[in-house]
């Protein structure tokens, strides 16, 4: 059997299906004859891990832990408190209002620490994993990022080592909507189009996780650049269907849940159809599972909806699945950043498993919007369209009342983490 040795950030990771996308290629690479290895800080600073995935990780898997310095604590105390705790914002980089102090820690973070906060881990890293190499070889390398500090270690091995090296993009860099938000000097943003270029240059193959960043990928380089979009795990749907609750109408969102994407026209819509009917207003539960950022929660609050929300915090990855199985209505708000359009949030492939209609705020013609539309699984509408938001949400709720919830049927097969798996096991 191949090995290969997989360099990740997160591990274990945190409930995000994106993030999530490492653990379950090394759950099925073994299928297609790779064994994974894997290379992750020791104490990383995460939002939020998630052990239950841990179950997925196959058993004797080789996994070297390192520790990592980083320069968290100054930036936690500019910011005024911890990221990790419940009921947090996602990202200060997300945060429509920005205090001084913010701003200034953006700033700093940003020009500082090229190309993020993870760089004063390469070095020791690369040092490292040469030295393992010699007695332990392998025959392919994938790096993941972001934290895009990930890519310059692999850069590094595959000019010392000459051995295959792949760099796995599940978000862009400069192309990223947030980047033009980090306050970064001209020659620092420089730094970062240097960097990025070297690691599409030097690499084999590169990853993307989405066709128009696919395409932009291989307009900047001759290293050829393969779609393999984030999925869903059959297994994760595998137990039988639980029923609807009787006596809610339920509205789900998992994962991220950032101010630059609050659907203020959905939330216009539901405290209207709140008041005008009783009934509505008993059953409507707004249930957020995941880190959502406090304007989302101000939004829905002064709109009178805040007694129909349920702010769950991080819920292990069993328990997000099942709050999707269970929704009348499952939530896709996407950020209001022109380079969004291009993105495709990890949790759309979860939604399409769950068989549940999907209702996507965002950009129409976007690469989300695609995939809905692809797998009938749903409807995306920009921000400012009132009406067909709320014939959607008037229509599911006659659904609801009268029993006749259906679920989408359509083909969604390619976006399993097995197929996926097997794409990725013939570019290794």
């Amino acid at each position: 059997m191949k090995k290969v040795l997989i360099i990740t950030y997160y591990w274990p990771p945190t409930g995000g299906s994106g993030v999530q996308r490492w653990v379950k290629f090394s759950k099925y690479l073994r299928r297609f004859g790779w064994e994974p290895v894997i290379y992750t800080p020791e104490n990383p600073e995460q939002l939020a891990t998630d052990d239950s995935l841990l179950a997925d990780v196959p058993s004797g898997i080789t996994v070297l832990k390192r520790r990592i310095l980083e320069p968290y604590a100054l930036y936690r105390k500019l910011f005024g408190g911890s990221s990790a705790a419940k009921g947090e914002g996602v990202n200060p980089l997300n945060q429509q209002k920005k205090s001084f102090k913010q701003k200034l820690a953006v700033f700093l973070r940003g020009n500082l620490f090229v190309p993020d906060p993870r760089a004063g881990w390469v070095g020791p890293s690369v040092a490292y994993l040469r030295n393992y190499l010699k007695d332990n070889p392998v025959d392919a390398i994938v790096t993941t990022g972001p934290p895009h500090s990930m890519h310059l270690i692999g850069m590094r091995l595959r000019r010392i080592t000459g051995i295959r090296w792949i760099a796995d993009f599940r978000d862009p860099w400069t192309e990223m909507h947030y980047f033009k938000h980090m306050g970064l000097l001209p020659w620092t943003a420089a730094r970062h189009r240097r960097m990025e270029q070297q690691v599409l240059e030097t690499a084999d193959a590169v990853i993307a996780v989405s066709a128009p960043v696919r395409d932009d990928f291989q307009a900047r380089t001759s290293t050829p650049v393969v779609l393999i979009t984030n999925g869903f795990d059959e297994e994760d749907f595998a137990v039988s269907v639980p029923e609807l609750p009787a006596g809610e109408f339920s509205l789900v969102h998992t994962g991220l849940f950032a101010s630059d994407g609050n659907p203020l026209a959905l939330w216009d819509v539901l405290a209207r159809k709140c008041a005008s009917d009783a009934n509505f207003k008993a059953q409507l539960r707004i249930r957020l599972a995941g880190k959502t950022d406090p304007e989302i929660l101000d939004a829905l609050s002064v709109r009178g909806l805040a007694a129909n929300v349920e702010n769950q915090g991080y819920q292990p990855h069993w328990k997000t699945v099942e709050l999707q199985r269970s929704a009348n209505v499952l939530l896709l708000p996407l950020r209001q950043e022109p380079e969004y359009a291009k993105a495709l949030p990890g949790k759309i492939f979860e939604y399409l498993a769950a068989r549940r209609p999907v209702l996507g705020i965002g950009q129409e013609n976007g690469a989300a919007a695609g995939v809905l539309k692809d797998a009938g699984a749903g409807v995306m509408y920009d921000w400012n369209r009132s009406e067909p938001v709320r014939n959607f949400i008037d229509s599911a709720w006659d659904r609801h009342l009268t029993g006749t919830d259906s679920a989408p049927e359509g083909d969604i097969s390619k976006y399993s983490r097995v197929a996926l798996t097997k794409q990725l096991s013939e570019l290794l």
